[in-house]
């Protein structure tokens, strides 16, 4: 009887299994859908060859902290 109970309390007591999400169907492109995806490709490459080319140049602003002439 005692085993039965300690069974029971031991398989409940263990973590569940988080349920498995259903993969998702890929979808069909159209020309369009296709136009649009190349045409935001072109638009990052754009973006990260600007952000390289400005980072080469250093800072902007070369005052940093700007301090009164007053003491």
């Amino acid at each position: 009887m005692l085993n039965a109970i300690r069974e029971e309390l031991l398989s409940t007591s263990g973590k569940k299994k988080p349920l498995k999400a259903p993969k998702k169907a890929q979808q069909d492109m159209d020309e369009d859908d296709m136009a649009h995806k190349q045409k935001m490709r072109a638009e990052q490459k754009a973006l990260q060859e600007a952000k390289e080319k400005a980072g080469k140049k250093g800072p902007l602003s070369g005052g940093g902290i700007k301090k009164s002439g007053k003491k």
